[in-house]
């Protein structure tokens, strides 16, 4: 199939595409894009703002958020940048051109400089039974709730790592969900460490101890699901507990199992403008410029950090890519300050060694594909297993099983390719119009 729609885009006649010239294109409208495009245009500077979702506010704000974003999207609309939903970038052309899919059709955009705000995505590990229906992302049940999902009276298991699950879980109790339980990998001394760390940031203080009091006792450290299993009366997932070599399983039962194991940072577009990936995500210096000139980097994208890290830096790399290049000591310490909070979440919710091996050899690993961790035992590495099995190839294009091949394999993909999402097979003979 895949070769027929290569052969068709290849005998397509060419259609030409209009260039859009911008004088700063900011790529994802989260809170760090928002931030950044609102601090550049009210420096005076022409903002195009572009963002696949239907609305600004990022997956962090879809389907609203607390009063200081309602207050940050009226900000972004008074600013006089220009936001242009549902347009993502599908290339990468010479000079930075960007070719770009959106409402109307395919485009062009040749912008000065570029602000990439593309934020972070769920990382999932793979374990038996973890693709049956009601085993959700946590993410992605907390949004889908949003969205209007109705889970009242229904048997919810939040599991994973991170301070996500803790706002699912408020999240599900608040809606009128049954939660059963929170399980967190990290154990109770790292959590211990981390919770006494946030008395010297008492707003995040007051939000954990908030979000506390929501689930009470049912936060079980030290635990994760190591497989699920249907039956007639929903799901039944195995949690392990305790330190390695004394663990303990149990069954819960439940009707979703919403399980994520923290975020990793979206860098297939600055991947594609070619610019240079750390450990903790998109590299940048103290003024948030990446090792591209003209291309700044913002936000989760950069290491995950939570909303406080995104604005902060949206707002200096707004400010940057303006022209204004003073020394705001104040920024630049909360930008220091929000750096070294990311680091410390990096520390206190590293994953278990523990979860790589809970993947058997049926257990799928690239759901796209069918591809089952039996198969990809004896690669050296992501490109050779990609090459022979498929894994990474499907409309996912290895955003899923990259990450999962990482902590089991531990693989990195170390290429980009175009399209980066989902485009008519019409788009992909598009040239750029004068």
């Amino acid at each position: 199939m895949a070769d027929r729609v290569v052969e068709q885009a290849a005998t397509a006649p060419a259609t030409t595409a209009p260039v859009e010239r911008v004088e700063l294109l900011v790529v994802g409208a989260g809170p760090a894009g928002i931030a950044a495009a609102t601090a550049a245009a009210g420096a005076g500077r022409q903002v195009l703002v572009i963002d696949d979702n239907p609305a600004p506010g990022g997956q962090i704000w879809r389907g609203g958020g607390p009063a200081a974003a309602e207050r940050a999207v009226a900000r972004l609309a008074a600013s006089g940048a220009v936001v242009a939903p549902g347009t993502a970038v599908v290339d990468v052309g010479p000079a930075r051109r960007l070719f770009v899919r959106g409402p109307t059709g395919m485009r062009w955009l040749e912008p000065r400089s570029i602000i990439v705000a593309t934020g972070a995505r769920e990382r999932f590990v793979p374990f038996p039974g973890w693709t049956l229906p009601g085993v959700v992302g946590a993410g992605g049940l907390q949004a889908l709730v949003k969205q209007g999902c109705d889970i009242a009276g229904r048997r919810v298991l939040v599991a994973g790592s991170g301070p996500l699950l803790l706002a699912v879980g408020a999240l599900v109790a608040e809606r009128g969900g049954r939660l059963v339980a929170i399980a967190e990998q990290a154990d109770i001394r790292r959590l211990a460490r981390f919770a006494l760390g946030l008395m010297a940031t008492p707003g995040k203080l007051v939000q954990a101890l908030g979000l506390g009091r929501a689930v009470g006792s049912r936060l079980l450290p030290g635990s994760f699901p190591t497989a699920v299993r249907a039956t007639g009366g929903g799901l039944v997932v195995s949690v392990s507990s305790g330190p390695a070599g004394s663990e303990k399983t149990g069954d819960l039962p439940c009707d979703i199992l919403a399980c994520g194991f923290g975020l990793v940072p979206n860098t297939e577009v600055a991947r594609a403008l070619g610019c240079r990936i750390g450990a903790a995500g998109v590299w940048v210096d103290e003024d948030q410029r990446t090792s591209v000139a003209g291309v700044f980097a913002v936000g989760e994208c950069t290491g995950v950090g939570g909303v406080e890290k995104s604005l902060v830096e949206g707002r200096l790399a707004g400010l940057r890519a303006a022209g204004l290049a003073g020394g705001d000591a104040t920024l630049r310490a909360q930008v220091r300050r929000a750096r070294a909070f990311a680091a410390q979440l990096e520390k206190t919710f590293t994953l278990d060694p523990r979860l790589a091996r809970l993947a058997d050899d049926d257990t799928i690993v690239c759901r796209c594909e069918d591809v089952v961790a039996g198969r990809l035992r004896g690669f050296t590495d992501w490109r050779e297993a990609k090459l022979l099995t498929r894994v990474g190839m499907g409309p996912c294009q290895g955003r899923v099983c990259g990450t999962c091949t990482g902590v089991v394999f531990g693989w990195a993909p170390d290429d980009v390719r175009p399209p980066l999402v989902p485009v008519p097979v019409a788009g992909l003979t598009t040239v750029p119009g004068s």
